[in-house]
């Protein structure tokens, strides 16, 4: 429950909206299953490196790239400050992110505890 708290007190509940609004399992399970069998194919079809070689072909494809790379980012500051407040290690997921994507923060909120 949120507390309502008078606008000189600083101190407020939040736990119960951040509980509240949480992405379900079954959802991040579906996306990720989904993702591996698109990443799987273009892996296949491409290679690891023939993906990154496909994302210079032009401005478009360049665009959505570097989108993608800022997205990261701000989701690996997003991640950095939930594991501090979490008190969950970073680097792992950090390592993931930077190594093959999407894949690290899908996995962190997968395993995040839900308390």
């Amino acid at each position: 429950m949120i507390k309502l708290v008078n606008k000189n007190d600083k101190a407020t509940d939040n736990s119960s909206f951040s509980r509240n609004n949480s992405i379900p399992k079954a959802l991040l399970l579906f996306v990720l299953v989904s993702f591996s069998v698109l990443t799987g194919l273009a892996v296949y079809h491409y290679g690891f490196l023939g993906i990154f070689s496909q994302a210079f072909n032009n401005y478009a494809s360049m665009q959505v790239f570097f989108d993608l790379l800022i997205a990261l980012i701000l989701v690996l500051v997003w991640m950095w400050h939930d594991a501090k407040k979490t008190q969950r290690s970073f680097w792992p997921w950090a390592i993931v992110t930077l190594l093959i994507g999407s894949f690290g923060p899908l996995f962190y909120l997968l395993l995040r505890n839900r308390t």
